[in-house]
């Protein structure tokens, strides 16, 4: 794939007339490791809406893997894992085979069928997320971090060229949260898919994305983890003693 995987050119978004993203603009190449961070409220969630088509941008452009967003359909192409884990009904009465089945459906036309693509596909992704062995299990069984990798196959079962994760570690304990991010990381390494990741824990995630946004409801910062750890908007905005913080690498 040649060209930006993502672009966006100022773009503004809200909810009932309140602004939660002022004239945003960035871009991410293939096979980049995007960490989107900044405090509550600074218009995270609302970029990962626009981006996906659910919240409509107040005014801007999205251009998708090649396409304007407008014209983009293949959303097969992307992988997504929303927050909520901590709101995960434990009742849901699905296995884990039958839950990562279910992303097979977005890249196919009504009736939807399953085949053996499909499955073969299935088969793979829980292969390579060590969780075949669990594959007949009840999702609401799993302990917090199973459940969160079966998530995430389910985003993956398509081999996504795009992957969005929306603050997927927020229910996770220190330990299972360190695993997920090494999980993302060697899975950007090896299948250069590339990866946005929005997160709060600022010095976690710089010890894996290539590249760090930022964001405030405008972009504070875009770039690389050194180019952070040198800005002198992150000094500002964190003091040299929390800036250090932040990038001290473990």
């Amino acid at each position: 794939m040649s060209g930006a995987a993502l672009i966006i050119k100022n773009l503004s978004a809200g909810y009932h007339g309140s602004q939660a993203l002022q004239n945003v603009s960035f871009s991410v190449n293939p096979g980049e490791y995007l960490g989107i961070c900044g405090p509550n409220g600074s218009g995270k969630s609302t970029l990962v809406k626009v981006i996906l088509g659910l919240l409509p941008p107040d005014s801007g452009e999205i251009t998708l893997l090649g396409t304007p967003q407008l014209s983009f359909k293949a959303w097969q192409r992307i992988g997504y894992l929303p927050q909520g884990l901590q709101f995960f009904n434990p009742h849901f009465p699905a296995t884990v085979d039958e839950v990562i089945r279910l992303g097979r459906l977005a890249g196919k036309s009504f009736p939807k069928r399953f085949n053996q693509e499909d499955t073969r596909a299935v088969e793979r992704t829980m292969e390579w997320m060590g969780i075949a062995h669990i594959r007949g299990s009840m999702i609401g069984e799993l302990s917090g971090g199973l459940r969160q990798r079966v998530l995430l196959a389910r985003a993956l079962v398509n081999d996504p060229e795009l992957l969005v994760l929306d603050e997927p570690t927020t229910a996770l304990d220190p330990e299972t949260r360190e695993s997920f991010y090494k999980l993302i990381f060697e899975m950007n390494r090896e299948k250069k898919t590339t990866v946005l990741l929005v997160t709060h824990d600022s010095a976690t995630i710089g010890k894996y994305a290539s590249h760090l946004l930022y964001l405030d409801k405008k972009v504070i910062f875009c770039g690389n983890f050194d180019d952070f750890c040198n800005s002198t908007e992150m000094t500002g905005l964190f003091g040299e003693h929390g800036q250090h913080l932040v990038c001290h690498r473990h």
